[in-house]
């Protein structure tokens, strides 16, 4: 019976997130987790943590790990806003400023599938802008659009990524509307815009620790903007959750994005093996979209992207592919560690060989 449902309940579509692995010989490479384990600094900050920090509630405003974030992008702490996963903090974003039917944003057509979801359930939907022949997103088309815009760079599931001097250009082709850029797949060689908060007050950012810096179980995010966003991000977190970040993942963020050298050399390894995935992957006749995240997306002629997900789980191995008939080619492959890779590419070049 579904008597109390209302009827944006009854239409809403929900996310659905990739699988979990279920085994320990299972290489998981479906939901783009990092491929290294996270800082020892910060795993050990998280073991240090008294008894008594347990006991009582957190900090409400993360002052700690607010100023950790602040100190390492150059801004103010009333520029910074932690929550519980990018993912909340963009849910907080759709409550404060997208929330009407003045305030529709565009999203690019082929992007990250929880959009539209919040689009449903928290505002008046979604404007989707078709991408260009190459999937990249298209400019032109994003700009002529009057109301806000959001998108990830790099765009997800896609990894191409826009340069900062791009979205400088969206940002003052209207300076009335509010632009939100995804950065969850911050660090792995795209620009980052975050240098331009200084001048362009429009401009909100989001980032994940889940991928940066390998803490996906730790489920912690923060927006980056002028005082004023950042204020109406705290108003809708205050009205909903007043402690949402636990002591445990204050204490370890806070480790983690003080720990320049493990981030430098994590972000490193992950260029590389991307690198490396990408040559293995187009030696095996692989069309493989240029990334600038830890993952990347890839279409053989002969096999559709569902095909090769149910072939490789065959052989314990996850990846991502979509029903949709955009994404209907393609697979998405999360950069892993060198031997997962060589695993990868050894069971496709065996289902290759064998047709």
């Amino acid at each position: 019976m579904k008597r109390h449902w209302t009827d944006t309940l009854k239409r809403l579509a929900p996310y659905t997130p990739g699988e979990q692995a279920q085994g320990p010989d299972i290489i998981k490479l479906n939901t783009n987790e990092h491929a290294l384990a996270p800082s020892e600094v910060a795993v050990s900050a998280g073991r240090a943590l008294s008894i008594e920090a347990l006991r009582r509630y957190p900090d409400p405003n993360s002052s700690v790990l607010t100023a950790a974030i602040a100190a390492s992008e150059g801004l103010d702490v009333d520029q910074v806003f932690v929550g519980n996963g990018s993912d909340e903090v963009l849910a907080f974003a759709w409550t404060a400023f997208l929330c009407d039917d003045l305030n529709v944003p565009a999203i690019p057509e082929m992007t990250y599938t929880f959009y539209p979801v919040w689009g449903q359930l928290l505002g008046h939907g979604v404007e989707r802008i078709p991408m260009t022949e190459d999937l990249g997103i298209d400019i032109a088309s994003m700009a002529a659009w009057e109301g806000p815009l959001v998108f990830p760079n790099p765009n997800a599931p896609t990894g191409r990524a826009l340069s900062r001097a791009a979205v400088k250009d969206l940002l003052e082709s209207n300076a009335e509307r509010l632009v939100v850029v995804d950065e969850a797949y911050f660090g792995f060689g795209a620009e980052s815009v975050v240098p331009l908060i200084k001048d362009y007050d429009n401009l909100l950012v989001t980032r994940s620790f889940s991928k940066s810096h390998a803490l996906a179980g730790l489920r912690v995010g923060y927006g980056l903007g002028s005082a004023s966003l950042i204020e109406g991000l705290r108003r809708v977190k205050d009205s909903f959750n007043s402690y949402p970040i636990d002591a445990h993942a204050q204490a370890v963020a806070s480790a983690a994005i003080s720990d320049i050298d493990w981030f430098t050399q994590a972000s490193s390894t992950i260029k590389t093996n991307r690198e490396a995935l990408t040559n293995g992957l187009q030696s095996l006749g692989f069309d493989v979209l240029p990334s600038l995240a830890n993952f990347v997306l890839a279409a053989h002629p002969r096999y559709s992207g569902e095909a090769l997900t149910h072939i490789l789980k065959r052989r314990n191995i996850l990846v991502r592919s979509w029903s949709s008939e955009a994404l209907l080619p393609w697979v998405r492959i999360t950069v892993g560690t060198h031997d997962q890779q060589l695993s990868v590419l050894a069971a496709l070049s065996e289902v290759l060989s064998a047709d």
